[in-house]
């Protein structure tokens, strides 16, 4: 079963799939660095290159390849829930869970996103891009954890808990 993480960046992705891989002795993946070893380049250098649209077509691409007859807890990218084929793809193969963060701690958190290959368009704000993905990720959830206000031992606790189904 593969237990997708959704969220903005700096919703803790990564970091989650990692800790909780690690307690659960469940492999975890990021998609992100699989779309980096397939293009030979990080995300930024990608959108520099390519554009927010070369970015999504290889990530749209790796997202699809993604399965597994064993537990994987997969981190996506946050811009995994514009790909609607490939939402549909981590429903039918496992659960799929929002890291929530609000704006404000997401802003604390990201720092200076230019160097975080966020695929944000010329015309968006970052509080446009928070908006839009915040109501696709509510639309795909199976479960929804918290992260505002939690240490972390609490929120890989919730995380468990969601993969769990507790």
């Amino acid at each position: 079963m593969v237990y997708t993480l959704i969220g903005m960046p700096g919703s803790g992705k990564s970091c989650m799939s990692r800790a909780v891989g690690k307690t659960l002795n469940v492999k975890a993946l990021d998609s992100d660095r699989l779309i980096e070893n397939r293009a030979g380049k990080k995300l930024h250098e990608i959108i520099k290159e390519s554009g927010v649209d070369g970015l999504k077509k290889i990530e749209e691409e790796v997202l699809l390849t993604i399965d597994s007859e064993d537990d994987l807890i997969l981190a996506t990218g946050g811009s995994a829930v514009y790909y609607e084929r490939a939402m549909e793809h981590f429903k039918s193969v496992g659960r799929v869970i929002y890291l929530y963060v609000s704006y404000e701690t997401m802003i604390e958190r990201i720092g200076d996103y230019s160097k975080r290959g966020i695929a944000i368009r010329p015309d968006q704000t970052i509080r446009d891009l928070y908006n839009e993905r915040s109501a696709l990720y509510e639309k795909y959830a199976d479960v929804t954890v918290n992260c505002d206000g939690n240490d972390y031992y609490t929120y890989r606790k919730n995380v468990i808990k969601a993969i769990k189904g507790v």
